[in-house]
Formats: structure tokens, sequence, C-alpha cells
């Protein structure tokens, strides 16, 4: 596990010292896990960009505060500015090697679909699968295989759960993606199944 971070703790919670730090160019953050008590702590916000950046959102780290104890940690939540997307906080969450948890997994769509080529519209529903695994086994992506996918085809989770090497958790039900029909081939219909019912309700008023 190469990638490591540093952290500074932190003593003054309030406000001001918050947004000093954040004008200094770190990023407040807080450190937790099953068998820690939480710890506040910040980390340098480009080094923290880089980190994000390398490992992927499920990657493992070293979370190293102060150079005096090292947390093998993954990112479970990010708060970003709507306005200027900088994070504005992060919650770093120690794992236990030897316990599987709950991850949301980012699906990727791969090959070209028959059906698209035909006119079809390709809608993927579906972007994360929720696996169960030991953290060192956690897969950086699920890939599924799009290229016999005809119009009015589509993959659920349970099609593709045989394919990902830890367990998943989502329902078999859930549907990742389908090919629907060209948009063309419906709107016609409505506009003029939308049009015709005012016309006729006009000429029953003319006649009254």
């Amino acid at each position: 596990m190469a990638t490591a971070l540093k952290a500074n703790p932190r003593t003054d919670l309030k406000g001001s010292a918050t947004r000093k730090i954040r004008k200094d160019g770190y990023v407040p953050a807080i450190l937790y896990g099953n068998k820690i008590e939480s710890q506040p702590v910040a980390v340098e916000g480009v080094e923290l960009l880089k980190t994000v950046r390398a490992i992927g959102k499920n990657g493992l780290f070293s979370l190293d505060v102060e150079g005096k104890k090292k947390h093998q940690v993954m990112i479970h939540e990010i708060q970003t500015d709507p306005l200027k997307g900088e994070y504005t906080h992060i919650d770093f969450f120690e794992v236990d090697m030897t316990s599987k948890i709950d991850v949301d997994v980012p699906v990727r769509l791969a090959g070209e679909a028959p059906g698209a080529k035909e006119g079809g519209v390709v809608s993927h529903l579906l972007y994360e699968i929720t696996v169960n695994c030991l953290p060192s086994e956690i897969p950086e992506e699920i890939e599924v295989d799009i290229s016999n996918l005809n119009i009015g085809d589509s993959i659920q989770v349970a099609d593709i759960r045989s394919q990902v090497s830890v367990n998943v958790v989502s329902e078999d039900e859930e549907t990742i993606v389908t090919i629907q029909a060209p948009a063309a081939e419906i709107e016609p219909e409505q506009l003029e199944g939308e049009e015709s019912e005012p016309e006729v309700l006009g000429e029953k008023q003319s006649e009254e």
C-alpha cells in the first residue's frame, strides 16, 4: 500500500479556526473507525486531490497522523463546495483488513450495442453495485459488456452476478442498462393524441 497521506490533528474546532484551515490550503477532516475514537484532523488540499486521483473512490491508503501512527483508511464521504468545486470536508474510515465490508463499486459499460447502431438509446440506469468483501479485494470497477444488446434488451444484476469476483449485495432485479427504442418512433403518435383532444373539445363548444 504505497499511497500515503499526511494529516495533522485539529484541536480548535471553532468555525473561525476551520475557515483559517481552508484558507491556508488544508481540508478539515475526521478520522474514525470501529476500533478507534473519532479524531478531527486536517490534510493538505493538493496532496488530498492527488491521493483521490491515484486511488479512486474505494482505494485503500495510509493516513499518517503527525508522523506518530499510520491508519489504513478509505474515504467514506467527501463534501465539496458547489460553486468552487473544492473539497470542504472529508471523512476517513479506518478499515479492519480482516473484516468484510459493504462497498459501492462503479459500473462501467463496455462494448457497442447493436441496438445503438440501429438508432436505439443506451440507458445506463445503475451506476454503482454494492459488494461485500475484504478491503483488499474491493474491485476498482465492475465492467458490464453491452455488445450483445439489441433494442429492447437489458441487463440486470442477476445477469452479471457470476462474473463478479466478490459477493454482490445489490438485488438481482435491479436493471443496470437497457436499450430503448428511438424516441422518434414514439413521439409523433403522442403528439397527435395530444393535439386531437383540444380540437374535439373546441368543436363541441362551438356546436353549443
